[in-house]
């Protein structure tokens, strides 16, 4: 029996850690999942657990290198960013892998901010808010002013998808997916590391930059297959839509977090999109991504429950409600794009759950409209805007943002495992003789609302 070309690739995010194999039309074709309990560091924060996640990958590879039906023809990784792995001489990580929501000493940052230009300059300069341990730039900071005889051990500092790279490769390198990332180590306008990496010495412990289409020759398990560098998770997931559509568009990707990107944006940041949670990612080919956050998901559930508990039905049953035009139109005017002003009205106003959860999206859409304004570029009109993740399948949501985005068609896109297959698809050439498929992505239309009131 033949057996069937597959790339590999590791998913990991913070609560669910995936190995996927796709075949050459990126189809899903095996699917392992794991969760692993999480450690403390040093202070008593809850951390990864880098050693079960280093068992996790040989162990998982193990197995798929014993089906007979496969062929792995390449290994890949994306990973959540935000966290270094600090390496010794030996390639030993040295500290645990701290988590991004680590606390961050106040002082530090100020000690850095002042030195170098002040806060707002630094952050826009770097395009990153000013985040604490969410800036990976500042934890590798912090371990050469608090931890001063672990920093002098490092010899690489690699940031998490490089690091299960560096697993298999025993190849050291740095990625733009990484780096562009609100780390507050990237001068977007010099398009190299910012000054103060140089002046603070942290440029010695960073490994050397490399595409993020690179592959390497494996260390372990053979060597007939390839390994790719890794990328951050935001950025693999746009690469299906960069891939397949050319006209510009903006991305809408929706969860806890609703992050708008906008990859035919690279204006400079305004202090005001600074203050309003807008920065820069850096996509697979190192271009700047303008995007804007939104903690909307959060918002929807806390308020959701709100209701449903107000009106005694369950969460579950907003999933399945269609639009109504009535209620939109008696609550069209009552917001004002801030995300939390559904939360300040009394719910005894209204008559039915129905009709406070379309009074909650019609707000929650002002929001997002808000938002989406942040990233567009006035020299470059979108054509455009597809929406995945959990909003994507809300009936009244899309139709509520494809009524009030005149000029832009609203699509809600659906693919298999988009973040991994992006992961897949950049090293597309390395291993997958076929052409790309051009159906990968499922996109549904949501057309604005008619004269007759008639709409999606």
């Amino acid at each position: 029996m033949d057996k069937k070309p597959v790339v590999a690739v590791f998913d990991v995010g913070k609560t669910n850690k995936k190995l996927l194999l796709f075949d050459e039309q990126y189809n899903v074709v095996f699917e392992r999942s794991a969760r692993f309990l999480e450690t403390k560091d040093e202070d008593g924060d809850s951390c990864e657990n880098l050693e079960s996640l280093r068992l996790s990958v040989f162990d998982s590879l193990h197995e798929v290198f014993r089906k007979n039906e496969f062929e792995i023809k390449a290994i890949n990784f994306t990973t959540y960013g935000a966290s270094f792995v600090y390496l010794d001489e030996n390639g030993r990580p040295l500290t645990p892998l701290y988590n991004y929501l680590k606390s961050y000493p106040k002082c530090l940052s100020e000690q850095l901010y002042i030195n170098y230009g002040g806060e707002e300059q630094f952050s826009l300069q770097t395009a990153s808010p000013a985040l604490g341990s969410l800036n990976s730039g500042l934890q590798l900071y912090r371990m050469k002013y608090e931890k001063p005889e672990v920093f002098n051990q490092i010899t690489h500092a690699l940031h998490l998808p490089q690091y299960m790279s560096y697993l298999l490769s025993g190849r050291m390198y740095s990625d733009m997916t990484s780096i562009g990332c609100h780390t507050a180590l990237w001068s977007f306008e010099d398009k190299k590391y910012h000054d103060w990496v140089f002046k603070e010495g942290l440029d010695k412990k960073l490994a050397p930059i490399l595409e993020s289409d690179q592959t390497f020759s494996p260390a372990f398990l053979g060597n007939d297959y390839v390994i790719g560098i890794g990328l951050h998770d935001s950025s693999s997931a746009l690469i299906p839509y960069l891939v397949n559509f050319t006209e510009p568009f903006i991305l809408l990707s929706t969860g806890t977090w609703a992050i708008s990107f906008n990859p035919f944006n690279s204006s400079p940041l305004s202090p005001e999109e600074l203050e309003k949670d807008c920065l820069f990612y850096l996509n697979y080919k190192g271009n700047p991504v303008k995007a804007s956050r939104l903690f909307l998901g959060n918002e929807h559930d806390i308020q959701a429950k709100r209701i449903a508990d107000f009106f005694g039905v369950s969460p579950v049953y907003f999933r399945t409600l269609t639009i109504d035009w009535s209620f939109v139109e008696k609550f069209a005017s009552e917001f004002n794009g801030q995300l939390d002003a559904f939360s300040k009205l009394e719910l005894s106003i209204f008559e039915s759950p129905n009709q406070a959860y379309h009074a909650l999206m019609v707000a929650l859409v002002d929001a997002q409209i808000q938002a989406l304004n942040l990233v567009e570029n006035p020299k470059v009109p979108i054509k455009r805007l597809f929406v995945d993740g959990g909003f994507s399948k809300n009936q009244i949501f899309m139709s509520l943002l494809a009524n009030r985005l005149s000029g832009i068609e609203v699509y809600a896109a659906s693919m298999a495992q988009a973040t991994a297959l992006g992961a897949a698809m950049v090293i597309h050439d390395q291993w997958n003789s076929q052409p790309v498929p051009r159906d990968l992505i499922h996109l549904k239309y949501f057309a604005r609302k008619s004269e007759n009131g008639q709409g999606n």
